[in-house]
Order: structure tokens, then C-alpha cells, then sequence
């Protein structure tokens, strides 16, 4: 009864989709095309290669992070799985044009299907896939039934439940109990994210960790950061990911003139007299980079606006930046960006947002400074912390301080982003033993 109502409520609730949709193009285009794959309607162009050649593996990575993620695990699976043809699905338009680079000729990219039984139902027979691996956290209701309905196994890869959304889970008990009971399988990202999986009925197979630190940072993106870094005349401190409302945060405690207490008084005089723009001076050179391509313009509002000149990576040459504030309106660059920084303040953890992906950082050899939201992303956090490699802060305001008494600290910085390296390499190999647990239940 429970997911019949909620097959009602999404049905319903497909024109309400659709405006969403229309509204969300306005900004990034990619959202008002193949709008029809959402509800399960396909160009002819997209049928599928026959068998032969090897397994259709379908991989779901609603977004940005997801699909990074999901980069290892696809060149895992295509050692483990030759021939294999890729059926990748996303959810955002960041995390769909970010997938284009998993692609080999055969293999398909499409828009997840919206969960109303009559989309999941033609998804599926289009596409007829071996094994469906839904990254992290995706678990929806009509999804899963369908799948079971399809033969097909559906498994959850990389997986992680936070305390946040087992509470929330438990209040539709009729929805997410079958839900996670009817999945194939799930590999967990740590022993915590298993005990909860757990608890919702789900069949939690192994515990193999995170991909993201298999991830390797792009080689010629890193070096050209630390290039740009050392041509800095001050170091470079990073707002990694930032989410709304998280600049204005900063930009508050910047009016409060706290970053002065740490540089020296004659730095300070000199730097007043150089800033025409009549605001703070910056003991250090300000990095943003925003979580939503959308904000990229809104955010350079916000700083021209409070006084600081500004200087996007759109509008950069080899030469010496001499905006006060750096804003990065790229995408698929964050390893130039983390190979520019001396130090990152976590996006996402000092508005109740739950935090970001600090792996990434980590392997780039950042120091990390967190606020205190982190349930979206708390082991990864908890492991860099223990590690020496990021820092629990009480507030933006702390983070900011020891973000750039760090970034000002050769030594400090060094021993930090020693152990930010060392953190990576301790904890590599999650993608290649799930990508041979993925084999093996083919074979079976």
C-alpha cells in the first residue's frame, strides 16, 4: 500500500519534473535536453550492441562527485569484465557531462529514470542490463522492484548511509525496508556505513572502502597549479566546493578584520596602502571554487560587491594573478585548483549541509580545515583528522584563522600535507576488490 501511494504521488508529480527541469536549463542548458529519457522514452538511436561482446553493465552516478568516484571503478570492471559495454545514468547535468569521459564506442549514457513503475519498467527493457550498480546512495523504492520484476541484479557499490538519513529512513519504514531489503547486494564504504545498511534489512556483502581515494589526480592539471602557486606572491588558501550562503560566511568574518592578527604589523600597513578597494586586507591569496556551476556568477557578485577585486579562471593567462580573490568557473579542474592551494577550507561543512569530498584534497597533498557539519562525508573526515591530514574547526571563522596560519607555516604545512599523501596511499583498493566481487556474481 505504502509504495503504491508512492507510485501515485510520483506519477503525479512528473509535469511538476518537467517545469523543474525547463527552470533549471535557464542556467545549465544540459538539463532541457533528452528530457523524454527521464520518463523512459529513447531515441531510436540508442539500442543497444547484442550481447555477445560481453556484459551491459549499467552504472548509476547521479552527479559530479558520484561519477569521479565511479571512474575507478569503470576501469576496474573493464579489466575484470572484457568486452563489457558501459550503460551509465546520472541524475545532474555536471555529473552527465563529467561521465562523457567514461565512454568507449558501444557503450550508452541516458538520464536516470524518473521512479515511476512505467519508467523504471521501459528503462529496463530497453536496455535489458546484466547488473545495475547504483554509486553510494541511491536507493529508490520502484527502482529496486522493477530490477527484481527484470532478473536483474541491483546492487549498491561504494555504499553509505549517515546517521542523517537512517533517521530518515526509518520514519517511511514501508518504503525503505523493502527498498534496501530488495537489493542484491551492498559493498560499504566503512564498518559504521555497513551497521546501518544493516539495520535497514540490507545485505551488506563486504566492507572494501571508498573509491575516491583510488582516484589519482590529473598529472598535467596538478603540476600547472603548483606552477601558478609558486608564482603566487602570497600563499593560497582555498574555499573548496563551497555551497550557498558559505561566502557570505566568509566574507562576514573578512569584515571583522580577523585574518590580521596573522601576519606581522608591517606586512598589514603595507597591504593597507596597496588596497585601493578600501576593504580587508588578505594575509593570503583567496581561492574560491563553488559547488554549483550556476552560483559561479552570483558568487563574483558577492565579492565585487564587498569591495575585492576579482579574477575568474575563465579570463586567466600564465601571468601572475592579481585579483585579491581567485574564482574558479571551471569544471573537471579541481586538481589544478588543489594543486594551487596551500591549504582548503571544506565547502558544505559550515552551513548544515553535511560536507564534501576531502579525498580529492588529500591526494593532492592539501591540508583540510572542516566546520562542524560533516554527517554527509563522516569517516572520510574522521580518518583525514586522525591522520594529521584536515582539522576539525568550531565555525568558519576558526577555519579561516588556522587555514591561513598553516598556509603561512612552511613547516606546519609541510607535515600536513605529508600525512594528507600518506592518508591516499593507506587507504587504496576499494574499486578493484568490488569490481572482482561484480565479476564474480556474473559468473555465478
Amino acid at each position: 500500500m505504502m509504495r503504491l501511494l508512492y507510485s501515485l504521488l510520483t506519477w503525479a508529480a512528473q509535469p511538476w519534473v518537467r517545469r523543474k527541469l525547463a527552470r533549471r536549463a535557464k542556467a545549465e542548458p544540459l538539463y532541457g535536453a533528452f528530457i523524454e529519457e527521464r520518463f523512459g522514452y529513447y531515441d531510436t538511436s540508442l539500442s543497444p550492441t547484442p550481447d555477445s561482446t560481453g556484459p551491459r553493465v549499467w552504472l548509476h552516478a547521479v552527479s559530479l562527485g558520484e561519477t569521479r568516484a565511479a571512474a575507478v571503478l569503470v576501469a576496474r570492471l573493464r579489466e575484470q569484465l572484457p568486452g563489457m559495454q558501459l550503460l551509465l545514468t546520472h541524475g545532474t547535468a555536471t555529473g552527465r557531462e563529467a561521465g562523457k569521459a567514461l565512454l568507449q564506442p558501444g557503450d550508452l549514457q541516458v538520464w536516470q529514470p524518473w521512479d515511476t513503475p512505467g519508467a523504471v519498467g521501459r528503462f529496463l527493457a530497453r536496455f535489458r542490463p546484466a547488473v545495475g550498480l547504483l554509486m553510494e546512495t541511491e536507493v529508490w523504492p520502484n527502482l529496486v522492484v522493477g530490477c527484481q520484476k527484470a532478473g536483474v541484479p541491483l546492487c549498491l557499490v561504494n555504499a553509505r548511509l549517515s546517521d542523517k538519513s537512517l533517521r530518515q529512513a526509518r520514519r517511511l519504514p514501508g518504503l525503505a525496508g523493502p527498498a534496501y531489503r530488495g537489493l542484491h547486494a551492498v559493498w560499504a564504504q566503512s564498518e559504521a556505513d555497513a551497521a546501518r545498511l544493516r539495520s535497514l534489512g540490507a545485505r551488506v556483502c563486504g566492507v572494501p572502502g571508498n573509491f575516491k581515494f583510488d582516484a589519482t589526480p590529473h598529472t598535467g592539471q596538478l603540476e600547472h597549479g603548483r606552477r601558478w602557486r609558486t608564482a603566487s606572491a602570497k600563499p593560497v588558501v582555498m574555499f573548496a566546493s563551497a555551497r550557498e550562503g558559505e561566502e557570505q560566511m566568509l566574507l562576514d568574518i573578512l569584515k571583522e578584520n580577523r585574518p590580521l592578527a596573522l601576519i606581522d604589523t608591517a606586512q598589514v600597513a603595507t597591504e593597507k596602502i596597496a588596497n585601493t578597494a578600501g576593504n580587508v586586507a588578505l594575509p593570503v591569496q583567496l581561492l574560491v571554487v563553488p559547488r554549483h556551476p550556476q552560483r559561479f556568477d552570483e558568487v563574483e557578485r558577492l565579492f565585487l560587491e564587498a569591495g575585492y577585486t576579482v579574477s575568474r579562471r575563465s579570463q586567466w593567462t600564465e601571468a601572475t594573478q592579481s585579483a585579491q580573490v581567485w574564482l574558479g568557473d571551471s569544471l573537471g579542474e579541481m586538481a589544478l585548483y588543489f594543486g594551487m592551494a596551500h591549504t582548503a577550507l571544506l565547502g558544505g561543512s559550515f552551513a548544515p549541509l553535511g560536507g564534501q569530498n576531502l579525498i580529492e584534497a588529500a591526494a593532492c597533498g592539501v591540508p583540510v580545515f572542516m566546520g562542524p557539519h560533516l554527517f554527509n562525508f563522516a569517516e572520510a573526515s574522521t580518518l583525514a583528522a586522525d591522520a594529521g591530514a584536515a582539522q576539525r574547526c568550531a565555525d568558519i571563522a576558526d577555519a579561516w584563522s588556522q587555514a591561513c596560519a598553516v598556509a603561512t607555516d612552511p613547516a606546519h604545512h609541510r607535515t600536513m600535507a605529508d600525512a594528507a599523501l600518506a592518508l591516499g596511499a593507506a587507504h587504496r583498493g576499494a574499486a578493484a576488490k568490488t569490481a572482482t566481487e561484480v565479476a564474480a556474481l556474473l559468473a555465478r
